[in-house]
């Protein structure tokens, strides 16, 4: 997918410099407009040479969760006129690669087979930062196949303390 990570650049460039007073902000509403574009119904819609700009805008406000400000209508308003919404996903990443790059963070996926209580999950978080060495921002996702234990990406650095990966690693040791 490098062509769309080539199309996704300069907008992801252009909207890190031009939000520099609120990437918190822009990060959130921006997310909101990656989970939008992942959908194959609307990025059909939006890519019928019948759909206009003006229902494409509509369609995106009344399903997102937030309030967009103006300046996130203005960034939609060039995506969509430029049928730009299919790498929106991408632009997203590449504006949180800019914004933890800045920060001096990561972002870490924790695959979890259960729940994490908040508490459990500031501890968990505490411990990975000391082990990955930087802040990282936390997001969790349920898998429950992992029986028991989490499993944390992190970039392309993966700690796997999961029930499944030591139940594999048994087989291996004694099938060896």
């Amino acid at each position: 997918m490098a062509e769309l990570a080539t199309i996704a650049r300069p907008y992801a460039d252009a909207l890190f410099k031009a939000s520099q007073a609120d990437l918190q902000g822009t990060t959130a509403w921006l997310d909101e407009l990656a989970l939008v574009a992942e959908n194959d119904q609307f990025l059909e819609f939006s890519d019928r040479p019948s759909s206009t700009t003006v229902e494409v805008l509509g369609l995106i406000q009344d399903v997102v969760k937030i309030e967009l400000p103006q300046v996130a209508m203005n960034f939609l308003h060039a995506v969509i006129e430029n049928n730009r919404l299919n790498a929106v996903q991408e632009m997203a990443g590449q504006f949180r690669s800019h914004v933890n790059a800045q920060s001096g963070a990561s972002d870490a996926l924790i695959y979890s087979a259960f729940e994490i209580a908040a508490p459990a999950l500031a501890e968990v978080t505490q411990a990975l930062e000391k082990r990955f060495g930087r802040k990282l921002n936390v997001a969790v996702e349920m898998q429950p196949e992992l029986i028991g234990g989490i499993r944390v990406v992190v970039g392309d650095e993966v700690l796997d303390a999961s029930v499944k990966a030591r139940l594999e690693q048994m087989k291996v040791a004694l099938s060896a």
